[in-house]
């Protein structure tokens, strides 16, 4: 490498001891990816947190009808008991796939992520 190095320019050593160079301007845009990855990751944190809300509201539900079971025969009520416990069903399969999708996006960002630091030796530090 001749000559003098612009302000902008910031020179790495990488693990096969050659000397990489990087610009303002893709540390620029470097870091403006992992902000963007690291606000999906916020809104994936979010769609886990609805998706336990709507996993744990049949298993209250559910409790209520067993505690206040002594009070109401079940054959009697089943017209009313049936269609709640299927609505239950719905919402616990409904939880159960904002969590799992949440947690797979989580992990693709996490992925990405480390892609991303690979790439700069010098962000290992700043994005553990």
């Amino acid at each position: 490498m001749s000559g003098k190095l612009k302000k902008s320019t910031r020179v790495d050593l990488c693990d096969s001891d050659e000397l990489v160079v990087y610009t303002a301007a893709e540390d620029t845009v470097e870091m403006g990816k992992v902000q963007m990855i690291l606000a999906e990751k916020r809104t994936s944190l979010s769609s886990l947190r609805t998706g336990i809300a709507v996993f744990t509201l049949p298993l209250s539900v559910t409790t209520v009808l067993v505690t206040t079971s002594r009070y109401y025969n079940f054959l009697d009520n089943l017209h009313f008991l049936i269609p709640l416990l299927m609505l239950c069903l719905v919402l616990v399969g409904v939880g159960g796939y904002l969590i799992l999708m949440a947690l797979l996006r989580m992990r693709n960002h996490h992925r990405q992520i480390e892609k991303i630091k690979r790439g700069h030796p010098a962000w290992q530090d700043l994005l553990d």
